[in-house]
């Protein structure tokens, strides 16, 4: 009991700690942990100017961990992400320049307007953890997770990203707008001085340490699950490979990724088991982009998240 009060503990820190710089959105910052404690990545889809980059900036400093950014154009190239041997003359030999990847959060600020090639750098250093700079491969921080955006209007001159890439990531995040009472003590924190571009005034410092987040990656790993909830979680995903609103359903990667997310879940509420609900409430992130509807459905006016909400209503909930 006294290990389960101390996980909690220290995920109520990085919560408040986040929370200095981040008015609401709770749930989102929860889910951005998950895939760290999962090790894996994250797409977040939001407007200009709905904190998303302020929130990994945020995760990144309240972890003491490294953090750099990547504004994709379509003219970005493979070297400006990886890195590059450059020649020096003084000293007759090829000196190697990292790229924004050899860091620890990286921001793939606007990901879709990147060209297929570099997209598929960036993926083989999510994948493999791995960089390849002429020929050599380089290894990057275990702790390397991709925070990319994409803005979900503004469509001219991207280039969308393939199933195969969606499925990459652990979970796809849907930024709103704020609430009018969010609204409000945005503005106030701005006339009292608040200013996103300068982190340390606002008082945000490290909290956990590395060896916290390796033990609580070990943590997630070690939790108890029900038989009956693994079977719960394979019915849901083979519910979205039968439902005639999809044309494409989960793969067995999907149910990995659910059941895995879902314990991260159960240990940043400080339980040492999963519930349902656990279940239910991930499997929204989980599986919204991994889905490929029929066109009828889109027609309909129909996204991945209401159909979700539809295959929940007819899985029986174990007890």
């Amino acid at each position: 009991m006294e290990i389960v009060e101390e996980v909690r503990e220290k995920i109520e820190r990085l919560l408040g700690e986040m929370r200095k710089a981040i008015v609401g959105q709770d749930e989102i910052l929860e889910y951005l942990f998950v895939a760290l404690l999962c090790e894996g990545h994250v797409l977040i889809e939001g407007v200009p100017g709905t904190a998303k980059t302020l929130m990994v900036r945020t995760l990144s400093r309240a972890l003491g961990l490294d953090f750099s950014r990547i504004q994709f154009t379509p003219d970005l190239m493979p070297s400006d992400i990886v890195g590059t041997n450059i020649f020096e003359m003084q000293k007759g030999e090829f000196r190697l320049v990292k790229g924004p990847v050899f860091s620890e959060l990286l921001l793939a600020d606007e990901i879709n307007r990147a060209p297929a090639k570099t997209q598929s750098a960036l993926l083989e250093v999510m994948e493999e953890k791995r960089a390849t700079i002429d020929g050599h491969s380089h290894t990057i921080s275990d702790f390397f997770t991709v925070f990319a955006t994409q803005n979900p209007v503004e469509y001219e001159g991207t280039y969308p990203l393939p199933e195969a890439v969606l499925d990459r990531f652990l979970i796809k995040i849907i930024v709103d707008d704020p609430s009018p009472e969010e609204e409000d003590q945005i503005l106030r924190n701005f006339h009292q001085g608040f200013d996103a571009r300068n982190l340390k005034n606002a008082g945000i410092e490290a909290v956990l340490t590395r060896e916290d987040l390796i033990g609580l990656k070990q943590r997630v790993r070690s939790l108890k699950v029900d038989d009956s909830l693994i079977v719960y979680v394979r019915e849901l995903i083979h519910a979205t490979r039968n439902s005639p609103h999809i044309l494409v359903g989960g793969s067995p990667r999907s149910s990995i990724t659910l059941l895995f997310a879902s314990k991260a879940l159960a240990t940043l509420a400080g339980r040492n088991f999963v519930t349902p609900d656990d279940i239910r409430r991930i499997i929204f992130p989980v599986l919204r982009h991994r889905l490929v509807l029929q066109p009828d459905a889109e027609l309909e006016g129909l996204s991945a998240d209401h159909i979700i909400r539809r295959i929940l209503d007819q899985v029986k909930v174990p007890r």
